[in-house]
């Protein structure tokens, strides 16, 4: 759900090992004379009593976890692996020319990158928001969804609804018109929902003869890792090798958790989200992060508009710039989306009793929209209000409709589970 770059040499991902022996070395200098901030890089990652006196095989060794990895040889190997993938991209033989190919991506972010990795199979963009909106059960769910992406999204994307139908259609033919089926999917709430119903549509429709599954949930490099569409080729091409086949676990573990979305009480969900163990080993903390998008106990407010109104309480912000904020300095585990978040905004804007207000001329120049609290949003941080009581439009999280006239499920942050209203 990133716009940062993925191929030009500068990406933050393609590490070089002679920069950080410089950077080891650097950092072991500016220690020694005592620079706060190469102390303060230092003690969080050895301890005040390990780093002195610092060697080093220390400051590589912090280098090394502040780049993600667990020491200074895993990030030597690493290094390795990444240049011999990269070697590989003058290879013109394809990576996946063994076998009809079908990639399955939510969203359109390595659509072009993947050819430039040696992988040239079809390709085939799953990019419902799940995360937002209904998700119902019964026969008519997809067109439920339609109408929701139309309403929400058509003035940015006109014919939503109709992309998400052809998607679906596509995804159930999956097996029939091709041989191997590669889901790239990384850890977020965004991805990690849209894998469940991939593989409980697969699982329904009938498996490929290969089902493979290419994912995520960090990458060594100096810029925290969101999404795949921040990797250059050859980092696409590295988990392209460490691929694994999906295995009847992880089947059986997406279809329980589809059925448990669907419904009207978060309850299931909410007791898978409390396993550690699942077999899809991202999936847990992202559906707490889901759950957190319910109202919360204390204020009624999701997460993500909690975290909206504590940036405005610093001042005027533009929409864009409260988005910027959200991502780089508040959200745990990155899933929005802009637009998504737009979206938010607008519902919030739209309440009652708004607990915030919007400024704008021409709705599609939305990131410089004016944003500001309102008296309403002031006494809903100080704990003086309840969000759902301030009038706020109906919305969904997965099956479960928030309707402010009546009882809401509500997520308790304290004790990681939901309770009934």
């Amino acid at each position: 759900m990133t716009d940062l770059p993925r191929s030009p040499a500068d990406n933050p991902f393609r590490l070089n090992l002679d920069q950080q022996k410089k950077r080891a070395k650097e950092l072991l200098r500016l220690f020694a004379e005592g620079d706060e901030g190469a102390r303060q890089r230092v003690f969080s990652k050895l301890g005040a009593a390990e780093a002195r006196p610092l060697k080093l095989a220390d400051s590589q060794f912090v280098i090394a976890r502040e780049l993600g990895l667990s020491s200074w040889p895993k990030l030597k190997a690493h290094i390795g692996e990444m240049e011999a993938a990269r070697d590989g991209l003058a290879k013109t033989v394809p990576l996946d020319q063994d076998m009809p190919t079908l990639h399955i991506r939510c969203g359109n972010d390595i659509a072009q990158v993947l050819p430039l990795a040696g992988l040239h199979g079809d390709f085939l963009e799953v990019s419902d928001p799940l995360v937002m909106g209904p998700v119902t059960e019964g026969p008519d769910w997809l067109e439920r969804r339609a109408d929701f992406l139309e309403a929400a999204f058509g003035k940015f994307n006109p014919g939503s609804g109709e992309k998400l139908r052809h998607a679906d259609e596509k995804l159930r033919k999956a097996a029939q018109s091709h041989e191997r089926v590669v889901l790239w999917f990384e850890h977020d709430s965004y991805d990690q929902l849209l894998l469940i119903y991939v593989l409980s549509v697969l699982a329904e429709e009938g498996l490929p003869a290969r089902l493979e599954l290419a994912t995520a949930g960090h990458f060594p490099g100096t810029h925290p890792f969101w999404g795949l569409g921040q990797l250059p080729p050859e980092a696409l091409r590295l988990l392209w090798q460490r691929r694994a086949e999906v295995t009847p676990a992880q089947l059986a573990c997406a279809r329980e958790v589809w059925r448990a979305l669907r419904v009207s009480s978060p309850d299931a969900l909410s007791g898978i989200a409390g396993q550690e163990d699942l077999p899809l080993p991202f999936l847990a903390r992202a559906l707490r992060r889901h759950l957190a998008e319910l109202p919360g106990t204390g204020d009624g407010l999701s997460l993500t508009q909690r975290f909206a109104l504590e940036s405005l309480s610093e001042g005027v912000m533009t929409a864009g710039q409260v988005f910027r904020t959200l991502m780089l300095e508040r959200e745990p585990l990155p899933w929005l989306g802009d637009l998504m978040f737009w979206v938010i905004l607008k519902e919030m804007a739209a309440a009652g009793e708004p607990p915030l207000r919007l400024s704008f001329d021409h709705e599609e120049e939305w990131p410089h929209a004016q944003a500001e609290l309102t008296e309403a949003g002031h006494e809903l941080l100080a704990g003086k209000r309840d969000y759902l009581d301030m009038a706020p439009p109906r919305r969904w999280v997965g099956g479960t409709e928030i309707d402010p006239s009546r009882p809401a499920w509500r997520w308790d942050a304290a004790l990681g589970r939901v309770r009934s209203g």
